[in-house]
């Protein structure tokens, strides 16, 4: 593959570029005339598909079931809670009119489905045996973000699954919020390779509408992180103004505890932007939609070895569940090329004089070298290698995550650590006022709290309410 065909922009130097031509000569994605909105294409979609199987079941598990609610919000729902429509309205693009003709009322299009589905909620829950209710949905929002867009990381458009749950008792709903984030853990750290940091937002960052919000973070390689996905108690915030009540076992009325939990697309860009290095893409195995690529080298002017070639291979392939690259338009130097570009785990080259010998010639996508295996051990040897890159990456990564962490005591150290590309740590009382006063002077915010702690916080000395990790985010 010609370098004008790879990607040319180094991921250390020029990690923006390098990330879009990435995702865009991968084949992951193709722009559109609307700004913010993508075509997922087949490669980033199977990807998709891959985290909406891991998360679904681990949801049913919970006795989660999944619906569907409107794309379309009346004004109205999105006002009837205040905090969250204070929060959503700068990004809500809203549907005016039908043809010619105006709506006698706006149509938010759905940024999010508080509002829409807890109109439901208030139906269909009436006594304590309604509870809990779990209900999900796979589906797009819209936020209409005037930063600048970003394939997988910012979009106007994305796609998410959205869990919705009430219950009788607070108790209950924060147990969920928990083992949903730890859900969520779970799959980047287990299908992604990528190790995040789990714990609890600030009062200014958490989700608008929420008593708190707990969230995973993940750090890039350029020194930014980013917001893996959160996990909202929502108290009784929206149940109080939806009047979502129940009758207890008393025969009392109270308003139920109501959680809401979410996991994006913007999954795949962390993960992208964590692995992939100057050839493109490095793809964990157990997410990468081809994990095995065989490429056969065949000559034509020794068409008898080469016709032995290709049948070994296509006999490895339908054994192995292998993807077969028999491409004889391409050289094989732009077919390993292509594959490296597209981040496939594991790539095997087999040709006449590998034939002879009995072997063929493994590659892994993380690393350099190639080894020689014997034919009856490859399917073996290949799985083996599988689960080694897997383990790899996300040491690899984790590695990189706590040596970018230092511990701090005062703005000044932050502001120095933050702008070496490092997340900054200390203790800190959480307030408002404080930490527009550190994103003021430093850049950075708050990323979520990682623990309890009774020292004195670092800005005002003021007891602390835990120890919170900063840094500059996307």
């Amino acid at each position: 593959m010609g370098r004008d065909l790879g990607v040319t922009a180094e991921k250390q130097d020029a990690f923006s570029e390098w990330y879009t031509q990435t995702i865009l000569k991968a084949e992951l994605i193709e722009y559109t005339d609307v700004s913010g909105c993508i075509v997922y294409r087949p490669g980033s979609f199977a990807m998709w598909e891959t985290v909406q199987a891991f998360l679904d079941a681990e949801f049913k598990k919970l006795g989660v079931k999944n619906a569907y609610f409107p794309l379309f919000i009346p004004e109205k729902l999105l006002q009837q809670e205040a905090d969250h429509i204070e929060g959503f309205a700068p990004e809500v693009a809203w549907v005016t009119h039908a043809g010619d003709s105006p709506l006698s009322e706006r149509l938010a299009i759905r940024p999010t489905s508080e509002t829409i589905m807890y109109q439901a909620f208030a139906k269909w829950i009436r006594s304590h045996r309604d509870l809990p209710l779990l209900l999900n949905q796979w589906t797009n929002v819209v936020r209409w973000e005037f930063k600048h867009p970003t394939p997988f990381l910012r979009g106007r458009e994305f796609l998410w699954q959205e869990g919705h749950t009430a219950h009788a008792t607070k108790k209950a709903a924060e147990k969920e919020v928990a083992v949903i984030l730890d859900i969520y853990r779970r799959c980047y750290e287990e299908l992604m390779a990528i190790p995040v940091l789990a714990g609890q937002k600030s009062e200014k960052e958490k989700f608008a509408g929420a008593e708190y919000t707990l969230s995973l973070e993940a750090l890039f390689p350029n020194g930014k992180a980013i917001q893996a996905c959160t996990s909202h108690h929502l108290g009784q915030n929206f149940s109080k103004a939806f009047d979502i009540s129940f009758q207890n076992a008393q025969g009392e009325k109270e308003f139920v505890y109501q959680n809401s939990w979410g996991f994006t697309t913007r999954s795949l860009g962390v993960m992208i932007g964590v692995h992939g290095d100057d050839k493109g893409l490095v793809l964990p195995p157990r997410i990468a939609p081809i994990k095995v690529v065989v490429v056969p080298i065949t000559f034509s002017k020794k068409p008898e070895a080469s016709a032995q070639v290709l049948e070994r291979a296509r006999k490895l392939c339908a054994e192995n569940n292998w993807h077969l690259d028999d491409r004889d338009h391409h050289s094989p130097g732009f077919r390993f090329s292509e594959w490296e570009l597209k981040g496939v785990p594991v790539r095997i080259e087999i040709g006449p004089r590998d034939l002879e010998k009995d072997v063929v010639v493994v590659s892994r996508r993380d690393q350099e070298g190639k080894q020689e295996v014997p034919i009856a051990q490859a399917a073996t040897v290949v799985d083996n290698l599988l689960e080694e890159i897997q383990a790899s990456l996300f040491a690899r990564a984790k590695e990189k995550l706590e040596s970018s962490i230092t511990d701090v005591s005062s703005r000044e150290e932050l502001k120095a650590v933050v702008s070496e590309g490092k997340l900054a740590r200390a203790a800190w009382c959480g307030s408002v006022e404080s930490e527009e006063e550190i994103k003021a002077a430093t850049g950075a915010k708050s990323l979520n709290m990682q623990a309890p702690s009774d020292d004195a916080c670092f800005v005002t000395g003021e007891p602390a309410q835990g120890v919170f990790v900063f840094g500059k985010s996307y």
